[in-house]
């Protein structure tokens, strides 16, 4: 699983950040589930969008509201 951006940095839209990823055609199903559910316990993400590639490459975007405080960033 890696950043769609090659700088890591979220996109910010309205009150929310956005952050893409792809996941390759090789990673189990099960896999980028539990990579996922992961990011939305510890950093606070959720699931905006999945679209699905020829070749079974997956690109999602993840969302989490904006806040003051400081977040954990998306862990590789």
């Amino acid at each position: 699983m890696e950043a769609v951006d090659p700088e890591g940095n979220p996109h910010v839209e309205g009150d929310w950040e956005y952050r893409p990823l792809r996941i390759d055609g090789d990673v189990p199903r099960l896999t980028a589930a539990v990579r996922l559910a992961i990011q939305a316990e510890y950093a606070g993400w959720e699931l905006s969008r999945v679209r699905l590639y020829p070749g079974g490459v997956r690109k999602v975007w993840l969302r989490r509201r904006r806040t003051g405080q400081m977040l954990p960033e998306l862990s590789y």
